[in-house]
């Protein structure tokens, strides 16, 4: 499976994903600027998309609130980061108010995407302090944690949010 972003005013994107009813696409926005996420088994519909292949993917497109991890990895480091990725507790999936979550490898770049989907930017924060947070991220800061591998991260990972444009 296969995700590929675009980036465009939300009447544009709207429209594009007007254009194709029959795809899965979901229209985020984080303020004035659109985001348009296609997830396919085929090719994409944008012309200059963000490509990735889908690693990981529990649950469908949905909820009101999208965040995205993204992660630089050199391509040495991408074999260590994915493992790692495939070891994870997938505790998330148990939390009140998860939708949905894809991990994406890049094909076009060195940036990871680690996309989130939730009922609520509330229930995104109520995963933030959770139990279960912790317990994923146990390893954050120690030896053993893969943010301690500094030599596959090219620059530091940042976090982007968004909130889901409901069609219409």
């Amino acid at each position: 499976m296969y995700v590929f972003i675009t980036n465009g005013t939300i009447d544009y994107l709207q429209r594009l994903r007007n254009q194709y009813p029959s795809e899965q696409m979901l229209l985020v926005c984080d303020g004035e600027n659109g985001m348009l996420i296609h997830e396919t088994e085929g090719k994409s519909v944008f012309h200059e998309p963000r490509p990735y292949e889908v690693l990981d993917a529990v649950g469908s497109f949905g909820g009101t609130f999208v965040v995205c991890n993204n992660i630089p990895v050199t391509d040495e480091g991408r074999p260590l980061f994915e493992h790692r990725f495939q070891q994870r507790a997938r505790l998330i999936e148990q939390e009140p108010g998860f939708i949905a979550i894809r991990v994406l490898r890049p094909l076009k770049s060195d940036t990871y995407v680690i996309m989130t989907m939730w009922e609520n930017e509330s229930a995104f924060r109520r995963w933030q302090q959770s139990k279960a947070y912790e317990k994923a991220h146990q390893k954050r800061g120690t030896e053993e944690g893969i943010d301690q591998q500094r030599s596959i991260f090219p620059r530091p990972s940042y976090v982007t949010t968004y909130t889901v444009v409901k069609e219409g």
